[in-house]
C-alpha cells in the first residue's frame, strides 16, 4: 500500500526482456541501506518487488510481469527516462496523499499541459473503464502521484499540479502525447463492486479463467 507521495525520481537504466516479462534496473537516490530484497516499491505507480540491489551503482532491479509491461507504461518508457518511486507505507506513517494500491488500472495519454499562474494544469484523456470511478475533486493516481481532479469532462479530466509536485516528480517532463499510468481511487471500486452484486452480476468462475488461458 502506498500514499501517492513520491520519494525519489529515479532513472530507468535498463530493461532486459525475457519473453514478455522483463527486468527493470532503476538508478535511485533512495537510502539503499533501508531497502530489503523482496520489499515493494511503486515505480510510476506500479507495485514492483525488489529483486537485487547494487549499492555501488545505486541501482535497484525489479522483475516485471508480462501483464505489468503490457498494461502500464513501464513496457514502453525509454531508457534514461525519469520514473517516480515510492516505498510502501509503514504503519504509523502519515497518509499525506490517499490510499494507493500500486495496481495500475490502465494507461492514458496526456492531451495538454498549460500554466495557470504558478500552477500547471495537465489534461489527461479519460478511458471508458474509469469513467464510473472518477469524480470532480476526487483523488486519482497519475504515474504514482496522488493528485486531485480539478475539472472533469466526458472524455478528459484535468489535474492542477503545484510547483513542488511539478519539480520533484517526472511530471516536469510531461508533454502532450505522453502516456501515463492511472489508478482510480479504491473506494470507488468497492462501491462499483457492491452495485454489481446488487444487480445480480456473477463473479468470475473457474471456467472463465480456464477459457482465458489460466
Amino acid at each position: 500500500m502506498f500514499t501517492g507521495l513520491i520519494e525519489d525520481v529515479g532513472v530507468l537504466k535498463d530493461r532486459q526482456m525475457a519473453g514478455k516479462s522483463g527486468k527493470l534496473e532503476v538508478e535511485t537516490e533512495l537510502p539503499l541501506e533501508e531497502i530489503e530484497l523482496g520489499e515493494s516499491i511503486a515505480v510510476n505507480g506500479a507495485c514492483l518487488t525488489v529483486e537485487a540491489i547494487d549499492k555501488q551503482t545505486h541501482v535497484v532491479r525489479f522483475h516485471a510481469l508480462a501483464e505489468t509491461l503490457e498494461k502500464t507504461n513501464l513496457g514502453t518508457v525509454k531508457k534514461g527516462a525519469a520514473v517516480n518511486l515510492e516505498r510502501a507505507l509503514r504503519v504509523g506513517d502519515r497518509l499525506g496523499g490517499h490510499i494507493v494500491l500500486g495496481h495500475v488500472d490502465t494507461t492514458a495519454v496526456i492531451s495538454a499541459v498549460k500554466e495557470r499562474a504558478e500552477d500547471i494544469m495537465v489534461g489527461i484523456e479519460l478511458p471508458d473503464e474509469l469513467r464510473p470511478l472518477v469524480i470532480s475533486k476526487g483523488s486519482i493516481t497519475v504515474d504514482g502521484i496522488s493528485l486531485t481532479i480539478a475539472d472533469l469532462e466526458k472524455n478528459m479530466f484535468v489535474v492542477a499540479v503545484i510547483p513542488h509536485t511539478w519539480s520533484f516528480t517526472n511530471l516536469q517532463d510531461a508533454v502532450a502525447g505522453a502516456t501515463v499510468n492511472l489508478e482510480a481511487d479504491v473506494l470507488g471500486k468497492y462501491i462499483q463492486r457492491q452495485q454489481a452484486v446488487k444487480d445480480g452480476k456473477n463473479d468470475i468462475t473457474m471456467s472463465d479463467l480456464m477459457d482465458a488461458g489460466f
